[in-house]
């Protein structure tokens, strides 16, 4: 079982340079960057738009939002990498033990079958990246049942059999779960929800009532490491170290 622990205490022998945004909370994000010089050089930007055109260009090797406004953040990041829409899993922990990826967590994300489909090959590749299994559950909205019952169940699972079968014909473990996150979660470390109204909510749950750890959500669909990050997080030490470790292990 891969644990946040183990991930986090991995050896950091190659310095890198690092951006994190800094906006309200500045005594927050200068004590991450102050814990996280192992790392190498960790820059700060006020300004979400110099963040990313730094990305892009190489100035700096990955960036993590920090506490910059999102709207602001993820406006840049769709300029600069001249993308319509991010598309992001949060890497987390719960209280139970075993990181997993869980994705889609934006409400405009994953609304599509072959939105879900590429989302799991993308946190396949990131877990097994970062030492897990890349097994992938893809969840629906009910169980085999409950056919019948509604029809938006009825579609849902539909969808998610259709996303496991094209996820298997190119070699990827994949299972549907139905609804039962629990079960899911034993099993498999990449966990795709019916969208990303469901998937956010997950998160909520998990983070904000349960106490899950949530170490980053890294975006999917740019060439590019970036680490978004919620403005409540207390900390962002973890959210660097996500960035240096998908670097070095040149997941993009």
């Amino acid at each position: 079982m891969l644990t946040s622990e183990a991930l986090l205490s991995r050896d950091a022998d190659s310095p890198l340079r690092i951006g994190i945004g800094l906006a309200g909370d500045a005594d927050k994000v200068k004590r991450s960057v102050d814990s996280s010089s192992r790392y190498g050089e960790i820059v700060t930007y006020h300004d979400a738009y110099e963040m990313c055109d730094h990305l892009k260009d190489g100035s700096i090797s990955a960036a993590v939002r920090g506490d910059l406004p999102s709207n602001e953040a993820m406006a840049a990041l769709k300029e600069v990498f001249s993308i319509d829409m991010t598309q992001r899993m949060a890497i987390m922990e719960p209280l139970s033990g075993g990181v997993f990826a869980l994705g889609p967590v934006g409400i405009d994300e994953g609304s599509t079958v072959k939105g879900r489909q590429d989302m799991a090959e993308a946190g396949h590749r990131l877990m097994r990246c970062l030492g897990g299994l890349g097994r992938v559950g893809m969840m629906s909205s009910g169980r085999e049942g409950d056919r019948g019952r509604n029809p938006v169940v009825d579609r849902s699972m539909d969808e998610a059999l259709e996303a496991c079968k094209g996820l298997v014909a190119k070699g990827i473990d994949c299972e549907h779960c139905q609804i039962t996150l629990e079960s899911a979660l034993e099993r498999n470390d990449v966990i795709i929800a019916p969208d990303g109204i469901i998937g956010n909510i997950i998160f909520r749950t998990l983070h904000f009532l349960g106490g899950a750890k949530a170490l980053g959500a890294p975006v999917l669909n740019i060439d590019r490491v970036f680490i978004d990050t919620s403005r409540v997080k207390k900390d962002y030490s973890d959210s660097i170290s996500l960035a240096y470790i998908l670097v070095q292990e040149a997941w993009k």
